[in-house]
């Protein structure tokens, strides 16, 4: 994965929902701490405000950020929408780039990562996720600076090692995309990444279930599960929906909506080993 120095230009983005622009102006000052220049996105008010602007309007600034001179793309929040413009994205014009996001940001990694573009699930600097968290804050300088290549925590489900490609992001988004243009299920061996917020026990069972069935699990070799925040008592679902795959399963990895969350790549190479609770770039 390319990593960022000081003095880099790093363009933020609003694919998904509005961020409010105190959290941005808070965000930005903190990537400015780290020596970036940083240029923010404009949001366009009109009939749809869980949504930063018309679905072209999102996907031309997107595009433009990733065709401009700058080293990194990052997402200023999730929230709702990368699912309605990412048709209008020519991926694979799109040039390398850093690219940061998470939730439902899922999306749009599925696809970078499809036509060989590294990215990274991590915090995003319109939120509370990284504005008020510095752990998580430095766990994401570090990955985007220093490169950090291995990663120890959680639990073993079920014990074992696996190797390939990180994949995966946020269930809810994953399951959304199933049947898209372009929806395939992971590389072969890939290693599967899965966290949510919000989604009942029973709701996070049919999720689990559409991938399932769509295949989604079928070519991957282990799984790490991050957290699952407002979600009730989800162990015994993950459990029932998961164990019986026949590949090792890491829980409480620590990434996704939770406090001090982890930064991790996507589209890279790493091994999982489950009783050892560690991850490592290959």
């Amino acid at each position: 994965m390319t990593l960022l120095s000081r003095g880099d230009r790093v363009a933020l983005v609003s694919p998904a929902g509005p961020a409010p622009e105190s959290k941005v102006d808070a965000g930005v000052a903190v990537l400015r701490s780290w020596g970036l220049e940083v240029t923010t996105p404009v949001v366009e008010r009109w009939s749809l405000p869980y949504l930063a602007g018309p679905d072209e309007v999102r996907a031309a600034e997107f595009v433009s950020a990733w065709c401009s001179d700058v080293a990194a793309v990052v997402c200023v929040r999730g929230g709702y929408g990368c699912l309605r413009m990412t048709d209008l994205v020519p991926w694979k014009d799109l040039p390398p780039r850093v690219f940061v996001g998470s939730s439902d940001v899922t999306v749009l990694h599925a696809e970078l990562n499809a036509v060989g573009r590294a990215t990274v699930f991590g915090p995003m600097p319109g939120t509370s996720d990284f504005v008020d968290d510095p752990v998580a804050q430095q766990r994401l300088r570090a990955l985007l600076f220093e490169g950090t290549s291995s990663w120890t925590a959680g639990t073993a489900v079920v014990a074992g090692t696996a190797r390939g490609v990180l994949t995966g992001g946020n269930a809810t988004l994953l399951a959304a995309s199933v049947g898209g243009p372009r929806w395939a299920p992971p590389v072969d061996g890939a290693i599967a990444l899965l966290e949510d917020i919000g989604e009942e026990p029973y709701r996070l069972d049919r999720i689990l279930t559409q991938l399932v069935r769509a295949g989604w699990f079928e070519p991957v070799s282990g799984i790490v599960l991050g957290s699952w925040t407002d979600c009730g008592d989800v162990g015994s679902v993950l459990h029932d929906r998961l164990s019986g795959l026949g590949v090792p399963v890491l829980g409480d990895f620590g990434f996704g909506h939770c406090a001090g969350q982890w930064s991790l790549p996507l589209g890279v190479r790493a091994v999982l080993d489950a009783a050892a609770g560690t991850l490592t770039l290959a």
